[in-house]
């Protein structure tokens, strides 16, 4: 039986469209335009999978007036990889993505201030062992080692449609279609829907600022969408396509018409998969706090009652885009990857740039959800494949990154891993080429140690409150033996105190002003004061963490 479908497209400002598709041998059909923009028609249809194009005569600058181009549906949900046309599926009449059934969806997932977020780029977290299956079942298979590992977050790098083989991504050509080659829509909700069964938020990388040169919008109507000019022309260097203009208002239609694309974007991710948060790439560059601050709202308002998280890659860093005023609850914190790699990869000793990534609230964070601290991330290599760290001994390279991953789980705010840097990844990460990871590393006994260390410190940042909360107080600021100390606190009963220890010399009976009792993390050894005083042997490079004791 055939039912009516309908076909449209938004051209408000283009003279003639029509529709091409499997169901017309590729024949044009003519589309009416209406008063609201939309050019449209109805064709009738049965149930089955159908690939379709729109011709359209285009008012892009990079063509001929009014010349005639096929372009796909720039709202299509999946595009054919060997004909690169938009996908259609019906099923009973109507409009559909897949069959999948959500199963956990009364699962308690972690809030905000409890997260500890691992970053992966689906193919090189997959490597070789999913080169011929759909990378989302393998996904699955490997929740075991992440859940091993304690983590309960997992941010995706863009999972977009865009042209090239192996691109991370953040050039997106068609914003509501799933990556060909990662697998299926279902299969990504099984994945999403057993981190949710095991307690782990997933979170979609967001590119809002920019697009691909082929996307269907740009050869549509170029300056309707976009900037006609670069947007930060004085910025060259992070220019990276064509960039939406947010600030054009179509005063006929009474719309913002690229408001109204990338809310619809954002909403379908959640409301067809469930993400649970969005980092928004580029938000400087994209530079307009009111359209953020709706577009984070509306986010929030699909995911309903459901814990969700809105974070800006903001770069530099600034204070004003978090908090009660700001658009986002969290910010990616650049600086902490910059101080803290210069505290723990040499010489260097800086003490107040020590204290101000250890304790956001100096900086003017409002709170511990304010920050997104990090070591590595997808633009900046692995602890263990910067320069400061493949110039020395080993065992030094590795009592380095041990230190970095107590200062990035004892700190304020929320910590997040590059995959890869909890064993030890040693090749270098490099922008839009294949890094994938060196699982075998897991093998040998320093990669596994480093490995060990995370699930302590990740174990105990989950059993603790005083790691969860926004209280930090500095007891030990020793410049010259290069010794801090600082005490994480919430209520009477959960405390946690690091005493980090950031030269190459042994500190035996070094004193610090602290007093309880203590159970050495790494040991289990028990401390207790003497006075209002604690005796501690430091060894080079070490950070020590103290568990309070009743």
């Amino acid at each position: 039986m055939s039912n009516a479908i309908e076909f449209k497209l938004f051209a408000p400002n283009n003279k003639a469209a029509s529709l091409m598709g499997c169901f017309s041998d590729w024949q044009e059909i003519p589309m009416n335009k209406g008063e609201d923009g939309f050019f449209q028609v109805v064709v009738e249809l049965k149930d089955g999978v159908y690939g379709y194009k729109f011709r359209i005569q285009t008012q892009s600058t990079n063509f001929q007036p009014d010349e005639w181009l096929e372009v796909n549906d720039p709202y299509a949900t999946e595009i054919d990889p060997n004909t690169e046309t938009s996908v259609l599926r019906l099923k009973e009449g109507q409009k559909f993505l897949d069959n999948y059934v959500w199963k956990y969806e009364d699962k308690v997932l972690p809030q905000n201030h409890e997260l500890i977020i691992y970053e992966m780029q689906i193919p090189d977290f997959c490597g070789d062992e999913a080169e011929n299956e759909d990378k989302f079942l393998y996904l699955i298979k490997k929740l075991e080692y992440l859940m091993d590992l304690g983590v309960n977050a997992i941010e995706l790098m863009p999972i977009y449609e865009a042209p090239e083989q192996y691109y991370w991504g953040y050039k997106v050509r068609y914003f509501f279609a799933l990556r060909n080659g990662y697998g299926s829509s279902e299969n990504l909700k099984m994945f999403i829907d057993e981190c949710h069964n095991r307690g782990i938020r997933v979170f979609l990388d967001g590119i809002y600022n920019h697009c691909e040169e082929e996307c269907p919008l740009l050869l549509i109507d170029r300056n309707y969408w976009y900037y006609e000019y670069m947007h930060y022309p004085d910025d060259p260097a992070n220019y990276w396509g064509p960039e939406f203009n947010y600030d054009n208002f179509d005063e006929k239609l009474q719309i913002y018409p690229a408001w109204k694309f990338m809310g619809d974007v954002v909403r379908f991710w959640i409301k067809e998969f469930h993400f649970d948060g969005i980092r928004y790439d580029a938000v400087r560059q994209l530079a307009n706090r009111k359209f953020l601050g709706w577009l984070g709202e509306e986010a929030k308002k699909v995911a309903g009652n459901k814990p969700f998280y809105n974070m800006a890659e903001y770069i530099p860093e600034v204070v004003d885009i978090v908090g009660k005023d700001g658009a986002f609850e969290g910010c990616w914190r650049e600086s902490f990857r910059i101080y803290g790699l210069e505290n723990i990869a040499g010489d260097t000793f800086n003490l107040e740039k020590l204290k101000g990534i250890l304790n956001a609230k100096i900086h003017g964070y409002p709170g511990c959800t304010s920050v997104i601290n990090y070591l590595a991330s997808h633009d900046r290599d692995h602890l263990m494949a910067e320069e400061a760290f493949r110039t020395v001994d080993k065992m030094e390279a590795f009592k380095r990154a041990k230190l970095g991953a107590v200062l990035l789980m004892t700190a304020m705010g929320v910590p997040m891993l590059l995959m890869g840097e909890e064993f030890g990844e040693v090749t270098r990460h490099l922008p839009n080429q294949e890094n994938k990871l060196n699982w075998h590393l897991l093998n040998y006994e320093s990669h596994r140690n480093l490995f060990e260390w995370y699930q302590r410190l990740i174990a105990l940042r989950k059993s603790e409150p005083a790691l969860q909360s926004n209280n930090i107080e500095f007891f030990c600021e020793d410049e010259e033996a290069k010794v801090v100390g600082y005490l994480r606190w919430c209520g009477e009963n959960s405390r946690v105190a690091v005493v980090a220890n950031f030269s190459d010399k042994v500190l035996r009976r070094y004193e610090v002003f602290l007093t309880g009792n203590w159970r050495d993390l790494l040991t289990g050894k028990e401390i207790k004061s003497q006075g209002n005083k604690v005796i501690l042997d430091l060894e080079p490079l070490e950070g020590l963490v103290l568990v309070g004791l009743p």
